[in-house]
């Protein structure tokens, strides 16, 4: 099993840039942009509840567990 990071859909129907999620989150573009892309081993808590928080969203509206069959 593979998780999805769905971090783009979640900007898109916010019409959020994802500087503007970096600056309001307190983290760097690129490390946003690691993390959209799926290129992370793992996210801190405090930062998932903070996006969450920007986002009014759920972890489950962010993460999705894909079978790799």
């Amino acid at each position: 099993m593979q998780i999805v990071v769905r971090l783009d859909v979640m900007l898109a129907r916010r019409k959020m840039r994802s500087r503007e999620l970096a600056e309001r989150i307190g983290i760097t573009e690129q490390n946003l942009s690691l993390l959209k892309s799926g290129k992370v081993k793992g996210i801190r808590f405090d930062t998932l509840a903070a996006i969450c928080a920007v986002l009014d969203c759920q972890p489950g509206d962010l993460l999705e567990a894909v079978s790799e069959a």
